[in-house]
């Protein structure tokens, strides 16, 4: 799974309608360039395979200041709505996904209810459970990595990596439980994304007009 497909259709999501300067902007905003996928081409080549999907809905707008096409705005769809959801719930859940799948969907966490925020939390703290426990069945943590030599180092990497989030995920269940943050249906979120001419201080460059 990738997360550029989650990252742009919660962009997308949160404005109502956006264009692509406008979701390569927020993305950058969150520093997403820095830890996934979501670089300009990247980004503008999802907004087009997603309207060719039915995962959003292109329309053109006035054209261009400087002469190019007419910008174009995306929408997303029911469908889109309905694979962002999807996308969202297997991030939160699936312990043995990249680093920047989880990064995504605690961007957008707060799209869900509170409770549902923390059974997929929970959710994910029992898959790392599991896979803790076969992988003891062969590695016995306080004997060390010795056990099997140099090759036991990575087991003990592992292990160390799924205490660690199972610990980070622990902290953050808890955090949601006392009430940290605004869940869908609890009233204003947290706004996220820049206003339409704000600057963003985390730009990776200058953004000529974009016509995608």
């Amino acid at each position: 799974m990738s997360a550029i497909r989650l990252l742009v259709l919660g962009a997308v999501r949160q404005h109502g309608r956006a264009h692509g300067y406008q979701v390569r902007n927020d993305l950058e905003y969150w520093g997403a360039h820095e830890w996934s996928t979501a670089k300009p081409g990247s980004i503008y080549h999802a907004l087009k395979q997603m309207a060719k999907q039915g995962l959003l809905v292109a329309h053109e707008v006035a054209p261009s200041a400087v002469g190019g096409p007419p910008r174009v705005e995306y929408e997303i769809t029911d469908k889109g709505t309905a694979e962002y959801l999807a996308l969202l719930r297997e991030a939160l859940t699936s312990y043995d996904q990249k680093r920047d799948m989880l990064s995504a969907a605690l961007g957008f966490i707060v799209d869900l209810p509170r409770a549902e925020a923390v059974a997929l939390l929970k959710e994910r703290i029992a898959g790392l459970e599991r896979w803790r426990a076969q992988v003891t069945e062969y590695y016995v943590p306080q004997d060390g990595p010795e056990q099997f030599g140099h090759i036991g180092e990575i087991m003990n990497m592992w292990m160390h990596s799924a205490d660690s989030e199972a610990e980070w995920t622990h902290s953050l269940i808890g955090r949601i439980e006392g009430g940290a943050h605004t869940f869908a249906g609890e009233g204003e979120p947290f706004v996220g994304v820049l206003a339409e001419g704000e600057p963003n201080p985390y730009a990776t460059g200058p953004h000529p007009e974009d016509p995608h």
